[in-house]
């Protein structure tokens, strides 16, 4: 009776157990690296990590497809990989270069579809492809070095694929770096297995019944990526400078500024959140803003302050667009560079056309009448400005400080700004007051 009772039991826990893997199949995460290594991919990356850890997956799965890109965005995603509690496999449909050969090393398998491949890992710079100093390349050897020792993969080898003057028998020749094709990559350990999809790699590690879930864009990061678009980015930077120009033109209107402040926002939040805009960018673009207005409005003229602020606020927002390390543009791509500068230039000179199109115009809006002086206010039509009663003319004063010909004089015991006809008056002399239009008085000499 015991025994059966055991019997019983067992075979109810093992129906029981199948019955509820059933009906909670494993879960694997898979995202994909399919193109440049740079902060918006790093994000992506971080984006899609932490998803995967909040929805519990067994398995991590990185579809792999890149050149390459940014060593220190490489550097990131590789940390983050390592330090990861879900294990993580890589499967390379095409191309693991350079940065896409470090992050492939970092996983934990590494499965490579036919005709795929792994390795060049130099560093190269963004202008025209050339090794970069061997500070870089130093510094890209020690991660692979140390990457291929935390997987158990050979550290020489790892090394070989970054400096073309290592050289290993029977694998390389000094003169070249190592790439390695995928029965290549499967005969020195660097991978797994050759599969024709992520399904066969599932199935060949147990994975039969699982819930695949795929990373997809949230709400926010499409609307970044809408924001990010050069033409996008070229619509904001005409409404900024345009902004700019028209509130300090008609100071105290608010809407162009409130307009400005808002395309500003629009136009550097997204880079931000990319990891492209530093905080001392934005704060060299606030600076300009800040020296154009000082020159407008105190200082007299239009000179350093001026010329400094336009090429500030310019240079801001260049140096948003930019994937640099601080003023450092060694791996910026050409192109991307290049993209940054004429998107600048062009809204900078479609805001200056636009000025001067849109002003005259702007006086013949009911809506702008409502808060600005729109029309000429002539003398001839009986339009004066005074700061000062007109009971004040004819009266009889004296001179408080001398007139050169500006100066003070003292009306019925009160004190006002003055000015002669040219003639100087001094102290305690007698005047009369002739005209009170404007900020002063216009006094003469009194021959009472």
């Amino acid at each position: 009776m015991k025994k059966s009772l055991i019997l019983f039991l067992s075979v109810f826990s093992f129906f029981s157990c199948f019955t509820a893997a059933q009906e909670n199949p494993k879960k694997v995460y898979t995202f994909k690296i399919d193109n440049n290594i740079d902060p918006a991919m790093n994000r992506r990356v971080k984006m899609a990590m932490e998803e995967a850890e909040k929805l519990e997956s067994e398995l991590i799965v990185i579809e792999m497809d890149t050149y390459g890109g940014a060593v220190t965005d490489a550097d990131e995603i590789r940390t983050r990989i390592l330090e990861s509690k879900i294990p993580v496999y890589v499967f390379i449909n095409k191309d693991a270069a350079s940065a896409g050969a470090l992050i492939s090393i970092a996983c934990d398998s590494i499965y490579m579809a036919p005709g795929a491949s792994i390795g060049a890992a130099t560093v190269v710079n963004g202008v025209d492809g050339a090794a970069a100093p061997d500070k870089y390349q130093s510094y890209m050897r020690s991660m692979m070095r140390s990457t291929a020792e935390a997987k158990g993969r050979d550290p020489k080898i790892a090394e070989a694929m970054v400096d073309e003057k290592i050289e290993i028998e029977g694998i390389s020749e000094a003169g070249s770096v190592i790439t390695f094709s995928v029965s290549e990559a499967i005969k020195y350990g660097f991978c797994e297995g050759e599969y024709g999809s992520l399904e066969e790699i599932l199935q060949a590690n147990g994975y039969n019944d699982t819930e695949l879930i795929t990373y997809q864009e949230d709400s926010v990061d499409k609307i970044i990526s809408f924001f990010l678009s050069p033409a996008i980015s070229g619509v904001l930077i005409l409404i900024i400078i345009g902004g700019i120009y028209f509130e300090l033109q008609t100071p105290g209107v608010g809407f162009p500024l409130l307009a400005a402040i808002i395309a500003t926002l629009l136009y550097f939040i997204p880079y931000y959140l990319n990891g492209l805009a530093d905080n001392w960018e934005i704060l060299v673009f606030v600076i300009g803003v800040i020296l154009l207005a000082v020159e407008l409005f105190i200082i007299p003229g239009f000179g350093i302050f001026g010329v400094l602020g336009i090429v500030m606020i310019l240079g801001g927002l260049v140096l948003g667009m930019l994937p640099n390390q601080d003023f450092n543009f060694d791996f910026v791509p050409a192109s991307q560079l290049f993209g940054a500068l004429l998107t600048v230039i062009l809204a900078a000179l479609g805001s200056v056309g636009l000025v001067f199109w849109l002003t005259p115009k702007v006086n013949e809006w009911g809506a702008f009448r409502t808060i600005t002086l729109a029309t000429t206010q002539d003398r001839a039509q009986g339009y004066t400005s005074s700061l000062y009663s007109q009971e004040l003319k004819g009266k009889i004063g004296t001179v408080h400080s001398r007139l050169r010909p500006s100066g003070k004089v003292e009306i019925e015991g009160e004190i006002y700004d003055a000015y002669s006809r040219g003639e100087f008056l001094e102290q305690g002399e007698k005047i009369v007051v002739i005209s009170t239009e404007g900020t002063s008085l216009r006094v003469k000499k009194s021959e009472a």
